[in-house]
């Protein structure tokens, strides 16, 4: 079995576990969602779907994200001044979010996975998601400044 059909597997057990059909509509979504590393909006997966899905509706999309974020595949960013953004990379990390051209970084970093666990640990609280937001400007925004 390749990636890819574990992964569409995979999706369609959580899509019928929710009680969805898994539709190739839906799977479509998820696919994109999960694939994507550039935090897309509901409304920009709901556009690349459509060239293939033209009936797909943005409901779908919208309660497709719902049931990824509730089993933790995906994060919404619900940034200020913006749509909310869904981030498929879920584990501790740094999103740098320049506040001009609204593009969102994931900045891995092992300290910031260790103070994530160490601070769940020491305040004996169990983590089910974190988030960690740096805003300012990216290098070509500020360099458009200077």
């Amino acid at each position: 079995m390749s990636r890819s059909q574990k992964s569409d597997a995979s999706i369609i057990e959580i899509l019928r576990k929710k009680g969805y059909k898994a539709t190739t509509q839906r799977i479509a979504i998820c696919r994109f969602a999960l694939q994507s590393r550039d935090h897309p909006t509901a409304q920009r997966i709901y556009d690349e779907v459509k060239k293939v899905h033209p009936t797909v509706s943005l409901a779908t999309v919208y309660k497709t994200l719902q049931i990824l974020t509730e089993h933790g595949l995906v994060q919404e960013l619900d940034l200020p001044g913006s749509q909310a953004r869904f981030d498929s990379y879920v584990e501790p990390h740094i999103n740098l979010v320049c506040m001009r051209c609204g593009k969102i970084q994931d900045f891995k970093d092992n300290a910031a996975r260790e103070m994530v666990e160490r601070a769940a640990a020491k305040a004996e609280f169990t983590r089910t998601r974190q988030r960690l937001d740096i805003y300012g400007l990216c290098k070509t925004c500020r360099g458009k400044t200077k």
